[in-house]
């Protein structure tokens, strides 16, 4: 039996889900800037909820980013504080790849358009499509962090494509080529540490698992500290 625990704190939301052998439990928060403070008591008190120990877990699985620098910070110290107390193996997961899962499961989209509001008049965006064997979501060219207006689109097939994630609230702002590949968007979603759980625990079946001290935050920035000013600069 398979038993992955997963954390996501990369937007405003706050969320740890359980993985049991394919049923997730899943206890999500919107609480602004209460990460620090919750994120402990909720993985305690989900784990106490299924009555298992974290030594009783095959893995633990995060949300590596691209998000909220502080929100990426905090899920990564935690995630391995709690893998290296318990020998336990990590599973970084892309929060565009759990969106992407989000999207599948709720309309059974052929792909999806993922997007997050990346703060800075920028915008996270990945393409993904899904293999048939495995239901999981495939990376379609890179992620990427650009202005709304610089987006564009991997080559993608034909099929039903959803827009989805807070980086859509920019769609008036999005290229004609991008709006026109979708039939649906969801720019209210955020990513979910259940999403985190499922494809978390694929990477650990495979035994793609790392390290605690190889589990590191993605933020496609190449400098974090670039004040609003200065990346308007660079992008405009």
């Amino acid at each position: 039996m398979s038993k992955i625990l997963a954390l996501d704190t990369s937007t405003q939301a706050c969320s740890v889900a359980l993985w049991i052998d394919g049923e997730v439990r899943e206890d999500f928060r919107d609480i602004p800037r209460q990460h620090t403070q919750l994120l402990l008591p909720m993985v305690q008190q989900i784990l106490a909820a299924a009555e298992l120990s974290l030594g009783q877990l095959d893995g633990i699985a995060f949300g590596r980013g691209p998000g909220s620098f502080t929100g990426l910070r905090i899920c990564t110290g935690v995630t391995q504080g709690l893998a290296l107390g318990a020998n336990l193996p990590v599973a970084p997961v892309s929060t565009l790849a759990a969106l992407a899962q989000q999207a599948r499961d709720e309309f059974r989209a052929d792909g999806v358009l993922t997007a997050l509001d990346a703060r800075m008049d920028e915008i996270y965006w990945g393409c993904y499509h899904f293999d048939r064997s495995s239901a999981l979501p495939l990376l379609q060219g890179k992620e990427r962090v650009c202005a709304p207006e610089r987006v564009t689109l991997a080559a993608i097939s034909p099929g039903k494509w959803i827009g989805y994630g807070t980086g859509w609230n920019f769609l008036d702002r999005l290229p004609e080529a991008v709006r026109a590949a979708v039939v649906h968007i969801e720019p209210e979603r955020e990513p979910r540490a259940a999403a985190i759980a499922k494809l978390g625990a694929a990477v650990i079946a495979a035994g793609q698992g790392v390290t605690p001290e190889q589990a590191l935050p993605v933020y496609l920035r190449n400098n974090v500290a670039l004040k609003k000013a200065e990346q308007r600069k660079r992008i405009g």
